[in-house]
């Protein structure tokens, strides 16, 4: 389990020692990072920047109307169109998922702006903290993943309620491990890239209304300005001031409440690695960050409290005492909060020239540590497509762009689906419930098909889409990696030495610069057309 972002929630939480409709306009919430909610605090927080605000006020709804969500065809899709805008993309929100959209775009040469309400700096809170297999294929992709790895620990043993352990280490990947290591660490690799890429940051103001017309949407901002771009991202967070301005509902209810973190050390080490366990009234999970510190989290069936009520170390303990025998002389917290957790997904996460990704179109319970995973993946699979239409190499812009929809939709509802069947597993309370954690818990401790299914859901590796495509793992190319070859950013045209094959008819964009690989096995006589998000179909001929 983890928590994503502090997920859908508002909580309490204490520091202590160490630190639309085309033509019409919308008027949005007030906007919120990702991971809504209300969070208060003294001090500086892991990864805080020195007198960052510590404060995040909770959005208040809006009376929106319900927008039309017939994209409005992208007619001047071709390089230099629209000059007057101000950016090609404008996303809102400098979580892990805009940052990484923001990145890729302004990679790809596009002229992106990042508006963020908080004031400049690192993330003040250690919220998410589960980087999963591919996730950390995407940061390969961007150069990324060799430093990411450098902050955390790798887990390849997870213990899950006393009797199962499942072995990642049989993930079939460069990286068959959970890496460990706080959101903030992400945050900062992945805004260094975008600043370096030239995104220009708008921090300290948020979104109030959008409007779009036929080639364009155009922002109004906190600060009184405007911004025109030719599409926009909504990346900020559960309480999407974006998704609220489009009059988008976000149909769905609270899965659980009164669950409690904290980062903590402690005076004995736990048996495992990871561990999750259960008892009849109460869960508990621990992690190791690495560096002497343990993220805790914990539930008690009995305390069902307020988000707002206070939470200290002695109830943590107490808690981690009921699931797991022992507090393990747990002491020293420098975070503790108390959240609830929601599940809800928006029904589009395209309007327009508006698109949806991360916690703004899907939030789910902290089970199985998918939610920022999530988010990070939505991004790599829009930032591609929306470059391919912004530089004119869509063979069909429209369909491109419907793809997003068609391929991450169907994700997002099944980690809806799979967290929230884990965290009822973890709360299961009358005989046939626990039975059916039992049952469930033994499936998987002895079919070795089913935990590996299990595993490729929750580490990302396992996930295709719909439409045929299916991630490509990091194949030996005769000029060295596939993930290497990736960080161009451009499609990969993978085939036999010697025999260079033509760009099929059936791709579907006409990429500018594609990139040639030949296998480093020079057996194979297939042919791969890899996307810049590291899927692909197999190609005839």
């Amino acid at each position: 389990m983890s928590t994503e972002d502090a997920k859908n929630t508002t909580s309490t939480t204490s520091t202590t020692g160490t630190t639309g409709t085309t033509g019409t306009t919308n008027t949005a919430a007030t906007g919120t990072t990702p991971g809504a909610g209300t969070t208060t605090g003294t001090g500086t927080a892991p990864g805080a920047t020195p007198g960052a605000d510590l404060t995040t006020t909770p959005d208040t709804d809006a009376d929106t109307p319900t927008p039309d969500t017939t994209p409005t065809p992208d007619t001047d899709a071709a390089p230099g169109a629209a000059p007057d805008a101000d950016a090609d993309v404008l996303v809102i929100g400098a979580g892990p998922t805009g940052l990484l959209l923001a990145g890729d775009l302004a990679a790809a040469g596009l002229r992106v702006t990042l508006v963020e309400r908080r004031p400049p700096g690192i993330s003040n809170l250690t919220r998410a903290f589960s980087v999963h297999a591919r996730t950390l294929e995407q940061l390969d992709a961007r150069g990324l993943a060799d430093d990411l790895v450098a902050t955390g620990t790798p887990v390849t043993d997870l213990r899950l309620f006393g009797r199962l352990a499942l072995d990642l280490s049989r993930l079939p990947t460069r990286y068959p491990y959970l890496l460990l290591t706080p959101q903030y660490e992400v945050e900062r690799l992945l805004e260094r890239r975008a600043s370096s890429a030239g995104v220009d940051f708008r921090y300290g103001t948020e979104l109030r209304a959008l409007r779009q017309d036929a080639g364009s949407v155009t922002a109004e901002l906190a600060d009184g300005t405007a911004l025109r771009a030719r599409h926009l991202v909504g990346a900020d967070g559960s309480r999407s001031a974006v998704r609220t301005a489009l009059g988008l509902p976000f149909p769905g209810a609270s899965v659980i409440r009164s669950m409690v973190l904290a980062d903590v050390r402690l005076a004995e080490e736990p048996g495992k690695l990871l561990t999750v366990t259960a008892s009849e009234d109460a869960f508990a999970f621990i992690a190791p960050f690495g560096d002497g510190w343990y993220r805790v989290m914990g539930w008690d069936r009995t305390r069902q409290a307020d988000d707002d009520e206070p939470v200290g170390l002695d109830e943590v303990r107490e808690i981690t005492r009921r699931a797991l025998g022992s507090d393990l002389g747990m002491h020293d917290a420098r975070w503790i909060s108390r959240f609830h957790s929601d599940e809800r997904q928006a029904p589009a996460y395209r309007s327009g020239r508006v698109f949806l990704a991360g916690d703004a179109a899907h939030v789910h319970s902290p089970a199985g540590g998918q939610g920022m995973n999530t988010g990070l993946q939505d991004a790599a699979n829009l930032s591609w497509k929306l470059a391919a239409v912004l530089r004119g190499e869509a063979r069909d812009p429209e369909a491109l762009l419907d793809s997003y929809q068609a391929e991450r939709h169907p994700v997002g509802a099944t980690v809806l689906r799979s967290s929230g069947a884990l965290v009822r597993l973890a709360m299961a309370r009358t005989p046939l419930r626990r039975a059916a954690r039992a049952l469930a818990t033994r499936l998987l401790g002895t079919l070795r098909p089913v935990a590996a299914r299990a595993m490729g859901q929750i580490s990302g590796i396992g996930i295709g889409y719909a439409s045929g495509a299916r991630r490509v793992p990091d194949e030996p190319l005769r000029e060295g990696r596939l993930y290497e070859a990736l960080r161009e950013g451009e499609f990969v045209l993978i085939g036999p030495a010697g025999a260079p094959a033509p760009l099929p008819a059936t791709a579907p964009v006409t990429p500018g610069r594609l990139i040639r690989a030949a296998w480093a096995d020079p057996a194979r006589r297939d042919t791969l057309l890899v996307r810049p998000d590291g899927y692909t179909t197999p190609l005839q001929g």
